[in-house]
This record gives C-alpha cells, sequence and structure tokens, in this order.
C-alpha cells in the first residue's frame, strides 16, 4: 500500500523530512507548498515532487490531491491554523514541534485534530536517535538496574559569535525563549522516554549571547515518579571539543542499582556494572542526514502505525505532557522556586 503525503514547509529542517520520504518506500510526496513556492522548486526537482504550490492553495491541492496525511513543517506559529484547516478536510497529521507558542495554543492543536477524529502525531524524533533507542533497550533488559539519574551535558557552540544562527536557522535570534522552548524540549521528551512521567521540575536559565533575545544556557533538574532524577546542562554558547557537536548533540549518562551507561559525543555507548570493567556496546549508528538518521526512523515509525493502526509513540495528547515541563521551567526560572507536576 502506498501513503500519499503532502508536505508543506521549505525551511533548513524540511529537507531531512523530504528525504527521509522519499526513503520510504511506502510513501509518495505528491504535492509540496509553502507561503513563498518559489522556495519549493530545488526541493521539487531533488526529491521527485511533481507539484509545488502556495500555502493560499492548500484547500484546492488537499481536494485535488487527496492525501492521506501532510506532513506540517513550518514555524510553530502556523500549527494551529494549519491543522484545524488539514483536519477539518478529515485528513491525517504529522506536526514539527514545538507544536505552538504557548502551552493554551498547543492544547488547541491537539484539540483541533481530536474534534474531526484524526490521528496527530508530534515529530519529536529525539528519543529516535539510536543512542537513546538503545538506551532504552539496555534499561529494559535490566542492563544497570533500575535508573537512578539521567545526565546530560549538551554544548552546541553554535550561538556566541554575533551572526550566531543566522546561517542555519535565522529566527532562533527573535524568540523570546529559545534553549528550553527549542531545543530542552527535545530532552525533556528524552527524559520521559528513558525514565518515566516527571513529577517536578527546577530550573535556571540565562543569556549569553546579548544579541539574541532568548535564554541560551541552563541547568534543569527533573524529579522523576519513580524517584530518579534527570539533569539537562545545556549551553548553546560554549563549545563542545568534538567537530561535530550536531551528532549526539552532548554526552549522556544513566547510573543504576547495577551499574552505568554512558554516551560519549561520537555516539559510542558503554556499559559499566558494577565492580566490572566498561564494555562498549555494539549497536548500528551512522552519520545519516540528522542525529544518527532520527528522522527517517520517527518518519518510519508514523508509517508503520498508519498502515497497521497502531498507536503513535507521539501523540498530540501524550506531547502535551512534555509541553507542561517546558512551561514549568520558565515558570521554575522565573520564579526561582521548583515546580510541582500533578
Amino acid at each position: 500500500m502506498s501513503l500519499k503525503v503532502i508536505c508543506i514547509g521549505a525551511g533548513y529542517f524540511a529537507r531531512f523530512q523530504y528525504n527521509a520520504w522519499k526513503r520510504l518506500p511506502e510513501t509518495t510526496v505528491v504535492a509540496a507548498l509553502n507561503r513563498t513556492p518559489e522556495k519549493l522548486t530545488g526541493i521539487a526537482e531533488e526529491y521527485g515532487i511533481p507539484r509545488i504550490a502556495a500555502l493560499s492553495d492548500l484547500e484546492t491541492v488537499l481536494d485535488e490531491e487527496k492525501p492521506d496525511f501532510v506532513d506540517i513543517i513550518t514555524p510553530p506559529e502556523t500549527h494551529l491554523d494549519l491543522v484545524e484547516r488539514i483536519a477539518a478536510k478529515g485528513i491525517h497529521i504529522i506536526c514539527q514541534k514545538p507544536v505552538a507558542p504557548s502551552e493554551e495554543a498547543s492544547r488547541a492543536v491537539v484539540a483541533a485534530a481530536a474534534k474531526h477524529g484524526v490521528r496527530l502525531m508530534i515529530h519529536e524524533n529525539w528519543r529516535w536517535q539510536p543512542w537513546y533507542r538503545e538506551m532504552k533497550r539496555q534499561l529494559e533488559a535490566g542492563a544497570i538496574g533500575d535508573l537512578y539519574s539521567i545526565a546530560v551535558r549538551m554544548r552546541m557552540g553554535d550561538g556566541w559569535p554575533e551572526d550566531a544562527y543566522l546561517a542555519r536557522q535565522p529566527f532562533f535570534r527573535d524568540y523570546p525563549r529559545l534553549l528550553i522552548y527549542e531545543t530542552g524540549v527535545h530532552f525533556l521528551d528524552t527524559f520521559r522516554f528513558l525514565g518515566g512521567e516527571i513529577t517536578s521540575v527546577d530550573a535556571r536559565l540565562h543569556q549569553r549571547n546579548p544579541d539574541i533575545k532568548g535564554e541560551d544556557a541552563g541547568q534543569v533538574v527533573c524529579g522523576f515518579a519513580s524517584g530518579a532524577t534527570a539533569v539537562l546542562d545545556a549551553s548553546r554558547y560554549n563549545e563542545a571539543d568534538t567537530a561535530d557537536a550536531r551528532y549526539t548533540f552532548g554526552t549522556v549518562r544513566l547510573d543504576g542499582s547495577k551499574g552505568h551507561l554512558e554516551l560519549d559525543l561520537e555516539g559510542g555507548l558503554t556499559l559499566k556494572p558494577l565492580g566490572e570493567d566498561p564494555r562498549p556496546i555494539d549497536y548500528f549508528h551512522e552519520r545519516r542526514d540528522f542525529a544518527g538518521d532520527c528522522v527517517h526512523a520517527i518518519q518510519r515509525h508514523f508509517v508503520d502505525c498508519m498502515l497497521h493502526d497502531t498507536p503513535f509513540e507521539s501523540t498530540g495528547e501524550d506531547y502535551l505532557r512534555t509541553v507542561t515541563l517546558v512551561e514549568a521551567a520558565y515558570r521554575s526560572a522565573a520564579h526561582n522556586q521548583v515546580e510541582t507536576i500533578g
């Protein structure tokens, strides 16, 4: 069975998604839309997309092409309007994160899809990075026993120059909220994936580059319902000791009752049981497309769920729990207090 796809967007990250759809034999991108359709010309040629159109023609293209789903790859402030228009036609949706600029608007996005009975998945690709899938397998196999803590150190080094972000994602400079809203959300969702639900958040956020509007560094401590703890120590300002900080986006250590797992900047995973020598874990990862080819992995999952009518990992309803954590982090930083998650 082949699924017909319409994609909306032509920004920096869109090419990863177009490429993943092309690599999936069950999907065909039948049209691509953008506010300025001329930006799609190169994309259409590269990925063999037969139709490009202006976003103002969305309803016409949907009616004529009759897609099985739409991939929304546009800025967050556009998502609510697009989801409402697409869902009203009974078409399923995969939508980029952030879901929307606020928690209220994010809930409205999810409600719009639910109102019309369409399936909505949030394109949260971080947990699909191969090292996190392997960590999850190791945890479920009991390799380190009960999980005690997760510690992430992220140093991107792309945020310190005066022209920071202009080459790749210039809109970052104008985000009033940056680190947690755009990047930290990935880690908060991955913490949930690895450790379960989070019941408290304590955050300290900082703006290091005076030429941008939002925070670009900070620390977030999360408490799990299980009693475990996760710590995100992140900065887009300072640099990591690697030529490619965007491969793993940081180092990770998981401590447990029987030992620990550790991820290095090159994707290497090490298991060290208590009292034993450390040993590398042999698992597959490669420098393909974005962060270990995680975009292809999440879109493979989406297609499988569509074809077999099985649940998405990142349903809109579930992802609202991650959005709640983002908002809790900002409240915590603003009021210098721990936020409890009900």
